[in-house]
């Protein structure tokens, strides 16, 4: 199967929305995403991420979300590969493995040094392709937290 890796266009917008959605459904989560959101987020203004997208040529088969990511203390740049999604009837034809290296090439275009990407702990599949792709495990950093900004503190 022959694709391009490319940046994604507004035109592909409703398209990478219902990938989005496809990604969701598979965590068993309910997506709250629009086509405006995701214009606004990955190709306003002042971008928010970038989305890669795999174009099959009549319809895309994939996509890539990157979100930038900081070490501080150490002056390292780095991306965290958020989304990689692959559809159904793609799969098995390196259409990940295109998506990351796209990534890889990407952030380091950007000088960054790392690049990191989260699984869920049960998704053994996921894990393997990952360390196929050069990934690391790592361990956790201890407790995170958050706040939710759409509620005024108590």
């Amino acid at each position: 199967m022959p694709i391009t890796i490319r940046k994604m266009r507004e035109t592909d917008v409703p398209e990478v929305v219902t990938m989005i959605s496809g990604l969701a459904a598979c965590h068993d989560d309910v997506p709250d995403i629009d086509p405006d959101r995701l214009a606004r987020d990955a190709l306003g203004k002042d971008p928010w991420m970038t989305v890669l997208v795999a174009d099959g040529g009549s319809r895309l088969v994939g996509y890539a979300a990157l979100m930038r990511e900081a070490q501080l203390h150490f002056g390292a740049r780095g991306m965290n590969l958020h989304h990689l999604f692959v559809c159904r009837d793609a799969r098995g034809n390196n259409v990940g493995a295109a998506l990351v290296r796209a990534c890889r090439e990407m952030a380091h275009s950007q000088e960054c040094s790392f690049m990191t990407v989260g699984t869920h702990p049960d998704n053994h599949k996921a894990k393997r392709f990952y360390e196929r792709e050069g990934f690391l495990r790592r361990s956790g950093t201890g407790p995170r937290f958050s706040v939710r900004l759409d509620q005024p503190p108590t």
